[in-house]
Order: structure tokens, then sequence, then C-alpha cells
């Protein structure tokens, strides 16, 4: 068993849980796998073979099937390439480096080599946010364009706030529901399978638990991409209104939205990233 899962049979239900969605994935796609120094990164591609390519990397807790709700749009002009993180209940390596310094620019460096990517846009949600900008921030001749949905490494992390809804999941299953609502800001009707989901595997994943490093001032406003971020007005995760602060401060040409009443998990931008993509 990896120790990512806190059991034998919790891996095997997660795993068998994304299988399942990769069977169900809404575009024909292929599936790819990347030698990298961390171990093997497996890689959901998708779209015209011939378009202009597109990075996404997922958050903390989830992995490529985090994006279904958005690839039809995306995949319609752009060959995606929807990456499992290392150290994520994905099918890539279970290698967990640490975040700060630079094992995970490494690593996407070399994910994009073995994808014959020489530069790329890149779209990142929450961990996958932090991990676009070390990317973008770090080399920023490989990133065309910039999305971020409610990244990390920008605005405060919430730790006061997070402790306060983990602590809700002592309270069995009503406590743990709630938990899960706090933490993504998700509660409509139609959120409920993501709900579900997002609930299933914390009970059977080990999350990390490092805080991100946040990027400085200078390494922001050294971004010339275009960039486009999207936060949610009540991320209990980020401090959203700093995260755009920063970001309209220091990247003067970045398009900063904020999404009033969204929490952390900020759905149906599909079309939206597509035309920010398209240029």
């Amino acid at each position: 068993m990896s120790a990512l899962y806190t059991s034998p049979a919790g891996e095997r239900e997660l795993r068998e849980h994304y299988l399942r969605a990769l069977r169900a994935w809404p575009v024909p796609a292929e599936h790819l796998r990347v030698s990298t120094g961390l171990g093997e990164t497996f890689v959901v591609a998708c779209g015209p073979r011939d378009a202009p390519p597109v990075v996404l990397l997922h958050g903390s807790g989830a992995n490529a099937a985090a994006w279904v709700g958005d690839i039809a749009a995306l995949a319609r002009g752009a060959r995606v390439y929807a990456v499992d993180l290392i150290g994520e209940p994905g099918l890539s390596a279970p290698s967990r480096p640490p975040l700060a310094g630079r094992a995970h620019l490494r690593w996407l460096e070399e994910v994009l080599d073995g994808l014959a990517l020489t530069d790329t846009a890149v779209v990142g949600m929450s961990l996958g946010g932090w991990m676009a900008l070390e990317l973008a921030t770090g080399r920023p001749g490989r990133v065309r364009r910039l999305g971020l949905l409610c990244p990390g490494g920008l605005g405060r992390q919430r730790t006061g706030r997070i402790l306060g809804a983990t602590a809700l999941r002592a309270l069995g299953p009503w406590g743990k529901r709630r938990a899960v609502r706090a933490m993504t800001g998700l509660s409509a009707p139609e959120d409920r399978p993501v709900l579900e989901a997002v609930e299933r595997t914390f009970a059977r994943f080990r999350p990390r638990t490092e805080r991100l490093p946040r990027f400085c001032d200078e390494a922001l406003g050294a971004l010339a991409m275009p960039v486009l971020a999207i936060v949610g007005e009540r991320d209990l995760m980020f401090d959203s209104a700093e995260s755009a602060a920063r970001l309209r401060a220091c990247v003067a040409h970045a398009q900063v939205r904020v999404l009033p009443g969204a929490g952390h998990a900020i759905r149906g931008q599909g079309e939206v990233l597509a035309d920010f993509l398209a240029g």
C-alpha cells in the first residue's frame, strides 16, 4: 500500500472510482505515461493533435478527473494534457518531495520534455495553480499563457479556518459533510456528486500538510505572458482578496476575476478558460 492512503482497501476503492471516471471521459482521449526522476507521471491527452497545447494541473486530493466538467470546452480548440500530479490520488508516482525548493519545477520540466512540449499554455487550480506559477516564474519561456483558478502561493493560507472545518469531521457523517462543504464552498444540489467524491477521497487519502511557499512580488512582476486568474470571494483555503490584490499590483496586464459568493472549488469556467487560451 502507498503511504498516501489510509488502507489498501481505501487505495483500491479510490483507484476504481478514478478508472471509471477515465472510461467515461467526455471526449476521445489517450492515456500517456511519462518517465521522470520522481517516477512515472500519468497524463490524459485529448483534443486535436495539431491544436495549440495546454497543460492542466489539478489541486490537492484530486486527479485529472477534476477537469471533467470543463474538458469538452477546453479540448475544442486545444491539444489538452491533463496531468496527474505526483503524490496525489491519481495514477502518477506517490513521490512527495518538499514543496520548498525546485523539485516540482524540475519534475514539470521533465513532464513537458516527455510530452515534446517546448512551450505551452498552463492552467492550474489550487495546488496545481501554485505549481503553474512555479513553472511560469522559474521557466517563463516555457509558458505561453497562464490560467489560475484559486491558486496557492499568493494570498495568505487560512490555517485557522481550515483547522476549524477539519474539526467538524469528528462529529460523524453530518460533520464530515459540513467540513467538505465548508472547504469547497459548494452546497447546491447539482454539486452533490462532487461533494460525495471529495468526502470519499479525504476519508481514504492523506493530503499534504505543508504550507505552500509564497511567491515574492519581484517574481510575480516578471511574468510577461498573458495571465488570467479566477478566485472565489469566500475561499476558505486562501485569502482570495489578497491573491487578487497582489496580482493586480504586480502583474498589471493580468485579468483578475473575483467570483461573488464562490468558495475554493471553482466550477464551470471551461468556456472562459477556452476563450482566454484562444487569445
